[in-house]
């Protein structure tokens, strides 16, 4: 048989609580809230029952009371706001600590037994910190540095760990010419550019500080670069040229102008010193070195010198120019260059035309140096002068036939009183213009010459005059128009009209007006240019000559009359004609032969023959008369 045989062993409080582990390792944000829960610690008991009570507490490594634990359950618990700057790893040293009873049989009272462990609480970083400046906000540079030129090191720190803690650096503002370069990681400050203290004196550069976290935290700072001045800048005068003006006559030592310059540079590169350059003239003038004060050191005399021409100079390198004047008293008087003129103009000069510019010179300035023109003798209201330039001006038509010369006196002076005016002479002499036409003393001339006459036989002189002078009133004789088939000539120096040819009084040529009668048109000309010419009329009456015997118009006439005609009948009438003129053209007529018995009767004026006895046919058939005309 087989029995089951029980054994209960009963546990006894032999054993105190552990933790279960040495070391607690755990992390937590440094942005953890106060209250939060952080690890649960927990020491066991290997007795069974209720024998003991565990409590927990923190006994060291927690000075500034950041943490709490429950004492009863051992959670772990932050008590304030953590910063991992303060402080990145916190060891607290954890108890646990038994209780005075238990409820094993027998209880175990009073008894204390202890466990403890390290709690290792890594605070994790948050980027909850911006960048901080710890360089200069000040720095200072030559301004003649060589482009590169190490300026500025620009630091700033960040508490934070990791990219929390890298700092880049950035120009935000101030460096819009790209004055300068900055190593964004170095925060080296470099020269991009030359600088120049005369243009900027100082910079300011506001500069970024930014973390690399995220979100990026940042801070700025404004650096101030201040450029120091080095001595490189050339003094400059206000004025390249300086003018002034000084009394002549007056003592040493009168003031005569201030010049001035500046320098661009600072301190006592800025400093200047003034000085006159040696030149012409300048032993007159003093300058006060300081100031820039110039003065005179002599009397000026304006007429020996009036013009001074200076440089002066400050104590580097740079010059200006002045211009000094001496000021006029009227110590002189004006003078013409001659004491006379004589000039030609034509006379046909228009009217205000500028015939001669006098000029007078004063050796005096300004009010004392005008010269006033005038003249003083007549000119019959030809001349006028301009009293301030001096230029003679006609003041009406010339006219050399009328006058041909003129002299004056013309007269300078100043606003002087005391002092003698200056006098020229004038004379003026007109030229001659051909502007007078020859004028034949008649316009219309009469002559007669005989006809038969020999060729080269003078007839007329006509004379024509010129009121011109020269060539302009020499006179040239010829016939313009009625000389057909060169019948005349005319001398054209002296105006002699002569035959060309033997003239016939019965010629009865186109060019005669009138029987036996010659018009001529006749020219004058001068020899001016261009040429002016007038004309006249010549009427030549060429004087008849009895050369001529009287002619028939008809050499016979054949009459037939009736036998039966009355006594008293006109017959016929004979004619001739007499190229003669005048009584050498007087015809009378004649019966000379074949009227014995007398029938007929010639007038001996009209030749008309007429009946004066009875005719008979059977008498006498025909009748033959010679009519004789002289």
């Amino acid at each position: 048989a087989q029995a089951f045989v029980r054994i209960e062993i009963e546990d006894i409080n032999d054993n105190q609580p552990v933790f279960e582990q040495t070391i607690y390792v755990t992390s937590i944000s440094s942005h953890t809230q106060p209250g939060t829960e952080i690890i649960n610690v927990v020491a066991t008991d290997r007795d069974s029952g209720m024998y003991e009570v565990v409590s927990y507490r923190i006994s060291s490594g927690d000075p500034h009371g950041r943490f709490s634990i429950d004492p009863r359950f051992g959670i772990i618990r932050t008590k304030k706001q953590l910063d991992h700057e303060t402080q990145s790893v916190v060891v607290l040293t954890v108890q646990s600590q038994l209780g005075t009873e238990d409820c094993g049989s027998p209880p175990l009272t009073s008894l204390l037994m202890l466990d403890s462990l390290a709690v290792k609480i890594v605070i994790l970083d948050v980027n909850d910190n911006s960048p901080s400046f710890m360089s200069s906000p000040l720095s200072c540079v030559m301004e003649n540095v060589e482009m590169g030129f190490l300026v500025h090191r620009i630091t700033a720190k960040d508490p934070d760990e990791g990219r929390n803690g890298q700092v880049t650096y950035h120009i935000l503002s101030g460096n819009e010419n790209k004055t300068f370069l900055l190593d964004k990681i170095t925060g080296l400050l470099t020269t991009a550019q030359h600088l120049d203290r005369e243009i900027q004196e100082r910079y300011s550069l506001t500069v970024l500080a930014l973390d690399d976290g995220t979100p990026p935290l940042s801070a700025t700072q404004v650096l101030t670069v201040i450029v120091v001045d080095v001595n490189d800048e050339t003094p400059i005068f206000l004025k390249q040229l300086y003018e002034a003006a000084v009394r002549e006559n007056q003592d040493p030592g009168q003031f005569v102008i201030k010049v001035e310059a500046v320098d661009r540079d600072a301190g006592l590169n800025s400093l200047l010193r003034y000085e006159i350059l040696p030149g012409t003239g300048y032993e007159k003038f003093r300058m006060n070195s300081e100031s820039g004060d110039l003065v005179t050191t002599a009397s000026l005399d304006r007429e020996t010198q009036e013009v001074f021409s200076i440089k002066g100079s400050p104590s580097r390198s740079s010059t200006a120019q002045l211009y000094l004047t001496v000021l006029d008293e009227n110590d002189h008087n004006p003078w013409f260059s001659k004491t006379q003129y004589q000039i030609s103009v034509r006379e046909d000069l228009e009217e205000g035309s500028t015939i001669l510019d006098l000029f007078a010179s004063d050796e005096d300035d300004g009010l004392n140096g005008e010269v006033t023109y005038s003249l003083i003798d007549d000119t019959f209201g030809t001349f006028a002068i301009d009293s301030a330039t001096g230029s003679i001006i006609t003041t009406k038509a010339l006219d050399r036939e009328t006058k041909s010369q003129y002299m004056f006196r013309a007269v300078a002076s100043d606003c002087s009183t005391h002092l003698p005016r200056s006098t020229t002479v004038m004379t003026v002499l007109i030229q001659d213009v051909n502007d007078n036409i020859p004028k034949f003393e008649q316009s219309y001339y009469t002559a007669s010459v005989w006809e038969g006459q020999s060729p080269k036989t003078d007839i007329i002189q006509v004379f024509a005059t010129d009121l011109d002078s020269g060539l302009n009133g020499e006179t040239e004789y010829s016939i313009l128009s009625g000389n057909e088939n060169a019948t005349f000539l005319i001398d054209s120096a002296r105006g002699i009209l002569a035959t060309n040819t033997v003239l016939d009084h019965e010629n009865t040529s186109s060019y005669r007006e009138t029987a036996a009668s010659h018009s001529l048109v006749l020219l004058a000309a001068d020899r001016g240019t261009p040429s002016l010419n007038s004309t006249a009329t010549v009427l030549i009456t060429v004087l008849d000559v009895n050369d001529n015997p009287p002619v028939f118009s008809i050499p016979e006439y054949h009459i037939h009359v009736k036998e039966s005609i009355p006594v008293g009948s006109h017959v016929t009438e004979v004619s001739a004609s007499d190229c003669d003129a005048g009584s050498n053209a007087e015809i009378t007529y004649a019966i000379i032969s074949g009227n014995d018995r007398g029938h007929f009767r010639l007038d001996r004026k009209t030749g008309s023959v007429d009946l004066m006895k009875m005719l008979d046919y059977e008498d006498t058939m025909k009748f033959t008369l010679i009519i004789q005309a002289t």
